[in-house]
């Protein structure tokens, strides 16, 4: 069962663990592992968010930079520059909030700058995919804005993974809970209440292949460290390398991930995630409310 605590944002409080709540993804970005240059204008991307909001989704996460595997995400000389990665969110996010006004905006992003321009914009959580480890600002920015922080656990940069020492199945829940702890002392160190904070195991971010099952199976460990979870499991290449037997030995493409995704989403949720991150927001919404009818028979 998830225990139910009060998110306390920049600007409101969310209510978590009474039932699901739904992110809908919004990639700004040329690049995006699903979903990369899908936008061919500013407009045609506030549209989209504002779909998503008109089907559902409770929250939604604006990112303008990739962190696909190879990328060079959290690298200072080669990542894409905070001004590059503020033209592609601030628009779209101040043209979300001026068509709703009450919407709950997340922007992913780890850069301190960024940050701060996206809160003054209006964004009530960042959602730092490094756990505030690539920027030695972000957890000031945080703190002083009393904004929702996302602390997502990341096995080292992006264009790392492929060169990381394989772990034993056993391995994988402990190293992520021992990332995340050192990620919630750095945000108390600076000041971020625990009430700001949600935590994320960081599916497909440094796991390997069946690495990632380990940590879906044993996720409800993670609720030890006492913040709720958020899983983002949808449309991960881990899901479309397990369907590569029914798709003539070539991993699933991500848009050929959709059912693969409600099924991990599913037990995502069942092992302890009060928040799931997604792209298909009408069927990741009917999934929830089912999964929730099961846990609240517990």
């Amino acid at each position: 069962m998830r225990n139910k605590m009060q998110w306390k944002l920049r600007s409101r409080s969310i209510e978590l663990g009474v039932r699901t709540l739904v992110m809908g993804v919004l990639n700004l970005t040329p690049d995006s592992f699903s979903d990369g240059g899908r936008f061919a204008s500013v407009e045609e991307a506030i549209d989209a968010g504002l779909e998503m909001l008109d089907e559902g989704a409770e929250l939604l996460d604006l990112g303008g930079e990739s962190t696909r595997p190879g990328s060079r995400a959290g690298d200072k000389d080669a990542a894409v520059s905070c001004e590059e990665e503020q033209a592609r969110l601030l628009p779209v996010l101040t043209g979300i909030l001026k068509a709703r006004p009450e919407a709950t905006v997340s922007v992913d992003t780890y850069k301190a700058k960024t940050a701060k321009a996206a809160l003054r914009a209006g964004a009530e959580i960042i959602n730092d995919v490094s756990g505030l480890m690539w920027d030695e600002e972000m957890a000031g920015v945080c703190a002083v804005s009393g904004c929702g922080v996302v602390l997502m656990h990341s096995r080292g940069r992006p264009e790392e993974w492929a060169g990381q020492t394989r772990l034993a199945v056993y391995e994988v829940v402990p190293m992520v809970r021992a990332g995340l702890e050192m990620s919630l002392g750095k945000a108390r160190e600076a000041g971020i209440l625990d009430e700001a904070i949600v935590l994320d195991p960081g599916y497909g971010f440094g796991k390997r292949f069946e690495e990632n099952y380990a940590l879906l199976a044993r996720q409800a460990e993670l609720s030890g460290l006492g913040r709720p979870l958020l899983a983002g499991v949808s449309r991960k290449s881990f899901l479309g390398r397990t369907l590569a037997g029914m798709h003539g030995g070539v991993e699933a493409t991500a848009q050929a991930r959709e059912t693969a995704s409600m099924a991990a989403m599913v037990a995502a949720i069942l092992n302890g995630a009060s928040i799931v991150r997604v792209h298909n927001i009408r069927a990741s919404l009917e999934a929830a409310r089912i999964t929730d009818a099961v846990l609240n028979c517990v």
